[in-house]
């Protein structure tokens, strides 16, 4: 992906060291010299073979899941992983460096839209889709897009220090550090009945998020019993039915904050929580922010 290539480009190569000097030496490289995006063509000047003696290896995404990651790459990924430098990936980069076995048994992220994928393929992955990057020490995964400078500042910030990171986002006019994480921009997807009786009580909860949602009451809505009723939806859903509707409320409440100007209260009481300290405390941990400051980036009022 031609943006994620052009971000560790645009970060590194801004950072300057004490005496005013470039921290760092930029090499674009690839299995061939011709390359071409979905947008534009270009020429690359280095093989993989700097790869080798590179002390930071950054990996932009790949535009098709399912384009075949070319075996000198991985054998390059694999080659600088043996030796101790860091390895770091952009977006859907992560699908290259799982190709290469180097994430095994690793916690790692992506694009929100592609994690699902990324865990089926690599199932010793652990892959998680709520944050903007993994640091496991020599093992980088960043989210998609912006997430890539967030993952560069971040290992500017370790290797060279705050203030030189600081120095580096104002110049590419960005925080340091983004407030929350990946999960507050996942699109929220509705139920979709699949003409089952768990489906059809899940559009029913949608409907009703307002009110009292208890276990017994649910139960008796598809006439089963609780215990029967709780492991049919674990089953079905794979998820508690009271994370089912947490996790529907705060998308609810993310709506209502982008859209109007209800105030935080109000907004708690139209999806069902008790308090607007309920809803802060359980739209922190969901998505990593507060209610002011998701609505201060996404209202669209």
């Amino acid at each position: 992906m031609l943006g994620d290539l052009a971000t560790p480009c645009e970060i590194f190569g801004r950072v300057r060291n004490a005496k005013g000097e470039p921290a760092y030496e930029i090499r674009v490289c690839s299995v061939s010299r011709r390359v071409r995006s979905e947008h534009v063509g270009f020429e690359v000047p280095w093989r993989l073979s700097s790869l080798d003696r590179a002390d930071t290896v950054i990996v932009p995404g790949i535009d098709r899941l399912d384009r075949p990651i070319a075996s000198e790459a991985q054998n390059a990924i694999r080659r600088a992983v043996r030796r101790g430098a860091c390895v770091a990936s952009i977006c859907t980069g992560a699908f290259v460096l799982a190709s290469a076995g180097v994430l095994d048994g690793l916690r790692a992220t992506t694009h929100w839209m592609s994690a699902r994928e990324l865990a089926q393929r690599y199932p010793l992955v652990k892959v998680d889709p709520d944050v903007l990057y993994v640091d496991n020490g020599r093992i980088l995964t960043s989210a998609g897009a912006a997430a890539g400078l967030d993952l560069c500042l971040h290992l500017v910030r370790r290797e060279l220090g705050a203030e030189i990171a600081a120095f580096a986002a104002r110049a590419a006019v960005m925080p340091l550090e983004r407030a929350g994480g990946q999960a507050q921009f996942i699109a929220y997807q509705p139920p979709a009945d699949q003409g089952t009786l768990i489906g059809s009580l899940l559009e029913w909860i949608e409907q009703n998020l307002n009110q009292g949602l208890a276990l017994p009451i649910l139960a008796r809505r598809v006439a089963m019993s609780t215990r029967t009723f709780c492991r049919r939806f674990g089953e079905q859903v794979g998820t508690t039915p009271a994370a089912w509707i947490a996790r529907a409320r705060i998308a609810r409440a993310q709506r209502l904050l982008e859209t109007t100007d209800l105030s935080v209260e109000r907004v708690a009481e139209a999806v069902g929580f008790h308090s607007s300290t309920v809803l802060r405390e359980r739209f922190t941990r969901f998505l990593g922010t507060s209610p002011h400051a998701y609505r201060r980036s996404f209202s669209s009022s």
